[in-house]
């Protein structure tokens, strides 16, 4: 299941199995930004809206695949100000529930960090739920945590909840 970088194109082919892993991640309890239930095809339609980042250069969005099916994917979002052009934030890295366990999030959160500092960014960030499984691989992926901002964000059952910012410094390429 190696990762593999979308272009708009492939993006749009892919938003149907892309919005079926957002609906598990949703359904499974991530806090990934929706609210359950999330309609499918509220899940179609917001990946479908980042076609235009990934053709702009904003976005890159990768997928990793188990017998065709999306079972992973990540995304890194590159800012487009003159002062923030060194530092990019991780984005919706998701692994469908039933291809957990096998190393997919790590490798999908490596490759995003490798191409990262392939494109000279030298600071990466992110945030996630607090005490959610995401952070112990964070963590183990070298990644600091530089806080907690309470009641945040609220999680796929309309609860809120706090939020961890991480940061990691990577070498640019």
């Amino acid at each position: 299941m190696t990762p593999t970088r979308l272009d708009a194109a492939r993006l749009l082919d892919r938003t149907e199995d892309l919005a079926d892993l957002l609906v598990d991640t949703v359904d499974g309890g991530a806090s990934v930004g929706f609210l359950a239930p999330l309609d499918r095809a509220e899940a179609v339609a917001w990946w479908a809206a980042r076609a235009a980042g990934v053709a702009a250069g904003r976005l890159a969005v990768w997928t990793a695949q188990d017998a065709g099916r999306v079972v992973g994917t990540v995304s890194l979002a590159l800012p487009d100000k003159p002062n923030s052009r060194h530092r990019a934030e991780i984005v919706k890295l998701m692994v469908h529930r039933d291809a957990r366990g096998r190393g997919l999030g790590r490798a999908l959160l490596a490759t995003a960090e490798e191409a990262a500092a392939a494109a000279g960014v030298t600071l990466l960030h992110l945030d996630t739920e607090t005490d959610s499984p995401a952070e112990r691989l964070y963590r183990t992926a070298g990644w600091t945590r530089a806080g907690v901002i309470p009641d945040y964000a609220a999680g796929p059952a309309g609860v809120l909840r706090p939020t961890s910012l991480y940061y990691k410094r990577v070498a640019a390429g």
